[in-house]
């Protein structure tokens, strides 16, 4: 055992400002990978059938289907974490996972009583929220060590204008996200389509990731910290937005918010889209 921490040690120490991912980094995205596919084939692939498949009920189909996107999005995240070659690619990412999983920690204990505690999948996702909020941001801790935070030749800037509209569209959603987690009756009285206690507070959790990961551009210039970040954002809300056009149904189309809700992913959508075409180029 000692020299098995001496060996860990020595690699760590090694590993500090060549911007590599450490093996322990690749490993946790692996182990991570095959619960958040489950998770997204359930929520995305059946939103009608969480009774029987999921940890708890959730209706209607929307809150899944979003839920559903997101874990599809991370699974195209951590598949690149444990392909990645430079940490900094996907560090910023950390950050709102860490976030998201305390968020779900807390809605777990808050509304332990709504969940299915028979099924498989309640195990499971106690099992998740229990170990991630500590392993995600441990592993961030350790990882970032070896960035060196300097601009690759080959390496472009993000513009300042970018960062800047980046970083306070992440902190409005942030403090928004908290807001709503912990009084979720403001979301349930006027949200577009019908939402719970425990609902509101898991969307609640989806937004707070979604603010982070965008407040983090401030903190990096470098646009290949950005890519991934920006890649799984296109998918989430890709999916997320086919899953509206899916179960239009569930929405309140007489309510403001709605127009307002759908038309804000579309232009974040198309908004993102020309970023990252326009930072390709050059």
């Amino acid at each position: 055992m000692n020299k098995w921490r001496v060996e860990l040690r020595r690699g760590l120490d090694t590993a500090v400002h060549d911007d590599r991912v450490l093996p322990i980094t690749r490993w946790v995205a692996r182990i991570i990978v095959p619960f958040l596919a489950a998770a997204f084939l359930v929520l995305y692939g059946f939103p009608t059938r969480t009774t029987e498949l999921f940890a708890w009920t959730i209706r209607p189909e929307m809150t899944p289907i979003i839920m559903g996107a997101g874990y599809g999005a991370g699974v195209f995240f951590f598949y690149r974490v444990s392909t990645a070659d430079e940490w900094h690619t996907v560090a910023p990412v950390f950050l709102g996972i860490t976030t998201f999983t305390w968020f779900m920690a807390i809605a777990t204990v808050l509304h332990w009583e709504n969940f299915n505690h028979t099924h498989v999948t309640f195990a499971l996702w106690v099992f998740l929220y229990a170990v991630t909020p500590v392993l995600v941001p441990a592993v961030w801790a350790l990882n970032r060590r070896t960035d060196t935070g300097e601009l690759g030749a080959d390496d472009v800037r993000l513009p300042r204008t970018v960062r800047v509209l980046g970083g306070s569209l992440g902190l409005v959603v942030t403090v928004s996200a908290i807001v709503l987690f912990v009084a979720p009756d403001l979301m349930i009285g006027v949200w577009p389509w019908t939402v719970s206690p425990l609902t509101a507070r898991i969307l609640a959790g989806w937004f707070a990731l979604f603010g982070v990961v965008n407040g983090a551009v401030v903190l990096d210039e470098r646009w290949s910290a950005a890519r991934i970040l920006v890649q799984s954002e296109l998918l989430g809300f890709s999916l997320v937005l086919v899953g509206v056009v899916r179960v239009w149904d569930n929405f309140d189309t007489s309510n403001v918010l709605t127009w307002g809700v759908v038309g804000g992913m579309i232009l974040y959508l198309g908004a993102t889209l020309a970023l990252y075409l326009g930072m390709e180029r050059r």
